[in-house]
């Protein structure tokens, strides 16, 4: 999953497949969980969602924006637009359906 900087940002959310941001910070333990989970689903979806992750502590503006509070937080964005997320981590047969629920939107 390639680390996102705020100029890169806010062109991946531009597209319009589904795009996954993962918003965390390396001392995250929760943060660490979720990771391969995503890792593992981003080889499953094979570029049909397109998966990235933002460190909260080095791209603070971009957290701010969009109210990030607590990490980790992951975000789907479509064409600019939030569609969908959650925060904590989950179990990957919750977070696949949370993924599914926003394809479908």
């Amino acid at each position: 999953m390639e680390r996102l900087n705020s100029e890169r940002f806010k062109e991946v959310i531009q597209s319009d497949k589904l795009v996954v941001v993962d918003f965390y910070a390396d001392w995250c333990m929760p943060c660490r969980y979720i990771s391969p989970i995503l890792e593992k689903l981003a080889k499953e979806y094979n570029g049909n969602v397109e998966f990235y992750k933002l460190n909260v502590d080095e791209n603070q503006d971009v957290a701010f924006e969009f109210g990030i509070a607590s990490i980790p937080t992951v975000l789907f964005f479509r064409n600019g637009k939030v569609v969908g997320g959650f925060i904590g981590a989950m179990p990957e047969n919750a977070v696949r359906a949370e993924i599914e629920k926003a394809l479908a939107v």
